[in-house]
């Protein structure tokens, strides 16, 4: 009987069990990073979440997940270009990551090309994150390896389509396909294999781990919030993100003020306005995040929410998921 968990993107990233967990500011800390790599599924690094949240030299810092753990890891490229400055530094932080061994990458928002020419040069994979099929055929064209498919469930920056259309418009592309968003619970993970996924990539359920360095609170929220408790709002960082309906979300409301608006979409004025409102976010995610409910109320979260009953192990979750995913029907 064919293993199911034996998928293209396992032997891409040269893992046990197909799940990635996502790069997450600022959740995205070594010790959840080592646990799930060392569980045998993939941690992402997040390199503003390992500099600038969790105070390590990158080098270093990849460093001490070594320590933690011999199995691979992946690193997060944001190939967003608008700021000269902000791609110099990924670039050069690319650079330590190849040096220090990593060889699966995951890029988004903007056009991956430099990442995958170096990488490739380098032996390992690339993966780039899109919401619809115009933007997977860009990154195909760029030379990635794979896609990360963001639907309408994700946390975070959400697309807009079901994990079911959006692999239907995508399957035909020829590369593994990951579903990012809307796997909170095994059974979601098994039904992800299924459908045709190579694989799935989390982020709230790895939240809800004591390896995650939040606030009690945050994976308090989690685990007591429902399907319907998660909205979208674009006052965070001028695109609709999903987040837990809180109090101050509430307040903030969901859409933009009409100069906003007309900011984020002028030619010349868009990456200004939307890097002031990452900016802002970061700030109030970081807050939020590692301080609780009375620093800010910002809690990112996707529909997941709606399979995850407990705070448990990052460890333990991913046994349970290849647990599931293996068993007979």
């Amino acid at each position: 009987m064919t293993n199911p968990l034996e998928t293209k993107l396992a032997r891409d990233a040269g893992i046990e069990v197909p799940i990635l967990c996502g790069a997450m500011y600022p959740c995205s800390n070594p010790e959840l990073i080592a646990a799930v790599s060392e569980a045998g599924a993939m941690g992402i690094v997040q390199p503003l979440s390992l500099i600038h949240v969790h105070g390590h030299d990158l080098r270093e810092g990849l460093r001490l997940i070594r320590g933690m753990t011999t199995r691979p890891i992946g690193f997060n490229a944001i190939v967003e270009k608008s700021v000269k400055a902000y791609e110099q530094r990924m670039r050069a932080w690319v650079a330590i990551a190849l040096e220090e061994g990593v060889r699966f990458f995951v890029t988004a928002l903007g056009n991956p090309d430099w990442v995958v020419e170096a990488v490739h040069e380098a032996g390992g994979l690339v993966y780039h994150d899109v919401t619809e099929r115009r933007w997977a055929e860009k990154a195909l064209a760029s030379g990635v390896d794979g896609l990360i498919c963001v639907n309408g469930r994700a946390g975070g920056h959400a697309g807009t389509q079901t994990p079911e259309d959006l692999y239907a418009d995508l399957c035909e592309l020829g590369v593994p396909l990951v579903r990012a968003g809307g796997v909170g619970s095994p059974a979601d993970f098994k039904q992800a294999l299924a459908t045709g996924y190579a694989g799935v990539q989390m982020g709230t359920r790895f939240i809800a781990t004591p390896e995650c360095k939040v606030h009690e609170t945050y994976r308090a929220a989690i685990v007591k919030a429902r399907e319907e408790d998660i909205i979208l709002t674009e006052r965070l960082s001028g695109v609709p993100v999903s987040v837990i309906k809180t109090p101050l979300i509430e307040r903030l409301g969901a859409d933009v003020g009409p100069l906003a608006r007309r900011l984020l979409r002028g030619r010349k004025t868009r990456h200004w306005m939307r890097t002031f409102y990452a900016l802002r976010s970061l700030r109030r995610l970081k807050r939020s995040s590692l301080k609780g409910l009375s620093y800010g109320d910002v809690f990112q979260a996707g529909r997941s929410v709606e399979g995850i009953d407990a705070v448990l192990p990052a460890g333990e979750i991913v046994r349970s998921f290849a647990a599931a995913a293996s068993a007979e029907d």
